[in-house]
C-alpha cells in the first residue's frame, strides 16, 4: 500500500527547494503529491547570490527555472490520506499563507503530529497556520521573524529537529534534514496512518 507526502507549491516556488524532494522521497516508495491552488502548472523559480557579480547583493536573486504541475487542489485534499508534509521554500508562501484551504490543511499535520520538513521560506505558511507556538526550527536568516513573532524560538542552525516539525535553512542543508525526516516517516508509516492514493507528482 503506497504512502503519500503532501507538497504545495504555487507560482515563485524555488524549484531546488521542490523538485529534490519529489525525487528524494519517491525512492523511498514514499507518493509525492504536488498540490496548488489549482490543479495546473506552475511557475518554479531559482534563488541564489550571483558570486561573480560586479555590484553585491545582499539578498538572493530571482530568476526563472523550470515548471511543476499541481496534479490537486487545495480545496481538494483530505490531510487524513497522508503521512507527512513538506513546506518548500521560494517566493510561493508569500500568497499561499493566504489560502485558507492550505492552512486548514497544515493545521492537520502538526495538530496531528504527522511528520512536516520546512525549508527556507516554508516557514511562512506554517506561522500563518499558527503552528509555531512554542515550537523550535530554523530558516533563512532573513524569515526568522516568521518564527519568533509567532511564539516560536529561531535557532541559526543547519537543520532543527523538535519532535515531528524538521526545518533546515535552504536546501544546502538536505543532506542533513532528510535522514531524520525520512525516520520520521517511516515511523508514521509503521502506525498505519498512510494513504491508499495513487496520484503521483
Amino acid at each position: 500500500m503506497p504512502h503519500s507526502v503532501l507538497l504545495p507549491i504555487g507560482d515563485g516556488t524555488e524549484m531546488m527547494d521542490t523538485l529534490y524532494p519529489v525525487f528524494r522521497l519517491s525512492e523511498e516508495l514514499f507518493e509525492v503529491v504536488v498540490a496548488g491552488p489549482e490543479a495546473r502548472t506552475y511557475h518554479g523559480v531559482m534563488h541564489e547570490i550571483p558570486p561573480m557579480e560586479n555590484i553585491p547583493w545582499d539578498i538572493t536573486r530571482e530568476q526563472p527555472s523550470y515548471h511543476i504541475r499541481a496534479t490537486e487542489a487545495f480545496r481538494d485534499i483530505d490531510p487524513t490520506n497522508y503521512d507527512g508534509l513538506f513546506l518548500s521554500g521560494g517566493r510561493a508562501p508569500e500568497y499561499l499563507r493566504y489560502d485558507q484551504d492550505l492552512l486548514r490543511i497544515i493545521k492537520h499535520f502538526f495538530d496531528n503530529g504527522k511528520p512536516v520538513a520546512m525549508v527556507c521560506h516554508g516557514v511562512e505558511l506554517a506561522a500563518a497556520a499558527g503552528c509555531l507556538q512554542d515550537r523550535r526550527a530554523t530558516t533563512v536568516a532573513k524569515c526568522a521573524l516568521d518564527i519568533t513573532q509567532f511564539g516560536g524560538v529561531y535557532t541559526d542552525e543547519p537543520c532543527v529537529i523538535d519532535d515531528n516539525l524538521i526545518s533546515c535553512r535552504t536546501w544546502h542543508d538536505y543532506a542533513l534534514m532528510f535522514k531524520p525526516f525520512l525516520k520520521s516517516l517511516q515511523k508514521q508509516q509503521a502506525m498505519g496512518n498512510g494513504s491508499n492514493q495513487q496520484v503521483h507528482a
